[in-house]
This record gives C-alpha cells, sequence and structure tokens, in this order.
C-alpha cells in the first residue's frame, strides 16, 4: 500500500510539473505598460486674451490710412510714435472690429515690408493696411475679409496726353507703382509700352513721383487713387472697367483682406462674424468717409 502510494506521488508530482512546464510555454508575455495620448499641440494664440487687438498698418497710405497730430475726426493714438495719431478707412474698419468683440484698440506704425512678419512673429494681432489677399501672402498669414474690393486704376496729370486714355493699350512712357503691391508687381508689366521704372518705397512716394514729372502715369487701387484727387486736383483718373482693354486682375488681387498668423482660426473667426455682414456698399460708404477726412498736402 506504502509503495503504490509513493508511486503515485511521484507520477502525480511529475505530472504537474509537466503541466507547469507546458502552461509556461505557452503564455503570453505580459502586455506592455499602455502609452500614454501624446498631447495636442497648443493652440495658436488669439493675440486678445487681454482683450487689446493690436494692428499694424503704415499710417501713410491715404486714405487707407494716414497719421495726423491730434485725434480729431475719431484718430486713434500710435503706440509706437508717441504724439501722433492713426486715422483712416483701416482704423475705421479696426474700431468697428473692436467694438463689435469688445476688445481695445492698440495701432502700430509699421513699414510695408514689415507688416506681414508683424504678424509671424507675434509683434501684432492682425494687419489692416490695404493688403490684397494674394495666394503668395495666403501662404505666409491668413486672412479675414474680404474687408474692401478694391479695383485697378492709374493716374496721370490732367494736362497729359494720356489723360486722354481709352485702354491699357494706349498708355506708353514712364510710370511706377508701390513697391510690394499687385500693382507693381501684376499690373504694369501687362502694359505693352511701359517704360517701368524703380518701384516706389510708399504710396505717397508713387504719388509724388507723378506730381513732379519723375513719371508719366502710376498704378494703383481706386480708393488710394480717388484719395490722390483730392490732394492733387492737377491729376486725372483713368479708369478702364468694362472697356475690355483693362488690366487682367483675378479676386484676389482686388479683394482686399485682414492679415492673421496662420492658424489663428479663432481671432479670424470673430473678424469675419463681423465682415460678413457688410456687403460692398457698406464698405464704399465707409471708404467715402475716409476720403473726406483724409489731410490735404
Amino acid at each position: 500500500m506504502n509503495r503504490m502510494t509513493n508511486r503515485a506521488m511521484m507520477l502525480l508530482t511529475l505530472l504537474l510539473a509537466l503541466v507547469m512546464a507546458l502552461t509556461a510555454c505557452g503564455a503570453k508575455p505580459a502586455a506592455e505598460p499602455a502609452q500614454a495620448a501624446p498631447e495636442a499641440a497648443p493652440a495658436v494664440a488669439t493675440g486678445v486674451e487681454d482683450g487689446v487687438l493690436t494692428v499694424a498698418m503704415e499710417c501713410a497710405y491715404a486714405p487707407y490710412n494716414w497719421s495726423q497730430p491730434d485725434d480729431a475726426n475719431g484718430a486713434v493714438p500710435i503706440s509706437n510714435a508717441s504724439g501722433e495719431y492713426a486715422n483712416g478707412y483701416d482704423v475705421m474698419m479696426a474700431k468697428k472690429l473692436c467694438e463689435a468683440n469688445g476688445w481695445e484698440l492698440e495701432i502700430m506704425r509699421l513699414d510695408w515690408d514689415s507688416l506681414v512678419p508683424a504678424v509671424q512673429n507675434n509683434t501684432v494681432d492682425a494687419v489692416i493696411a490695404g493688403q490684397s489677399m494674394t495666394a503668395e501672402r495666403a501662404e505666409q498669414v491668413d486672412f479675414a475679409g474680404p474687408y474692401l474690393y478694391a479695383s485697378i486704376v492709374c493716374l496721370t496729370k490732367a494736362d497729359s496726353p494720356l489723360a486722354a486714355a481709352k485702354g491699357i493699350s494706349e498708355l506708353t512712357g514712364t510710370c511706377t507703382s508701390q513697391l510690394g503691391t499687385i500693382w507693381y508687381d501684376t499690373c504694369l508689366p501687362q502694359i505693352k509700352n511701359a517704360d517701368i521704372q524703380s518701384a516706389a518705397e510708399s504710396a505717397p512716394a508713387m504719388l509724388m513721383a507723378l506730381e513732379t514729372g519723375t513719371v508719366d502715369f502710376v498704378c494703383t487701387d481706386m480708393p488710394t487713387a480717388q484719395g490722390a484727387l483730392i490732394v492733387y486736383p492737377d491729376m486725372a483718373l483713368l479708369d478702364f472697367t468694362g472697356s475690355g482693354d483693362d488690366f487682367a486682375v483675378s479676386d484676389e488681387d482686388i479683394n482686399i483682406g485682414i492679415s492673421v498668423m496662420k492658424g489663428n482660426t479663432v481671432l479670424k473667426d470673430a473678424l469675419n462674424s463681423v465682415l460678413s455682414g457688410m456687403t460692398a456698399e457698406d464698405f464704399n460708404a465707409m471708404m467715402a468717409d475716409a476720403t473726406a477726412v483724409q489731410p490735404i498736402g
């Protein structure tokens, strides 16, 4: 009895050992600890978390924007130019956007070529400065708008033979426009007989080149031309729209937009929520108000 029991015990022990070995061979490795989900990339700051919309413009581009020595006609202080104030269509639009969204407005004066970089490096929240909504710019910034539609025209002296031109094919002689604009880069090259001079650094410099006889004509947009006629009544407007002999431009050339940082959809949507409720007639009426109070000279 004892021999049988011992033998049975030995067999049972061997059987258990075999079962455990087989179980170990077939066991799955323990699951690795779950990896934590990667944190979402931080959202682009709106720039108005502090309740202030900081806007850049040239303050030298009437009737879109200009500087003046006081706050007459609703002008706003220029934060980086002590004792100077900004006014014009862009300022009027910026004030409307801020009022609708409950923001305070801060205006900074920057030169034209510094406007897009200022948005990209967060120096300002937006640029409201008469910028065309071109595909090239849209690669660098996001656009809200349009906040204006601006057709392309030319200016010449009223006593010039060019004042009788009926289309761009009749334009000839020396010409210029503002640096970094579609007027200079896209439109002037379409004039077959144009003798294109170096680009002017600013809109006032462009107009002065025409006024002093440095060039025979300049290319610009309708609001700039209308403002120029107030300051320089000896100039003549050449508007070839609908003539069949006009500049070939796309919507992106004549749609004027507001630049914000790439990915700043919150700010862009807040601006568009106001602009989408405005019509071309609303824009033109506001531009007429700006033109009426622009400084002379």
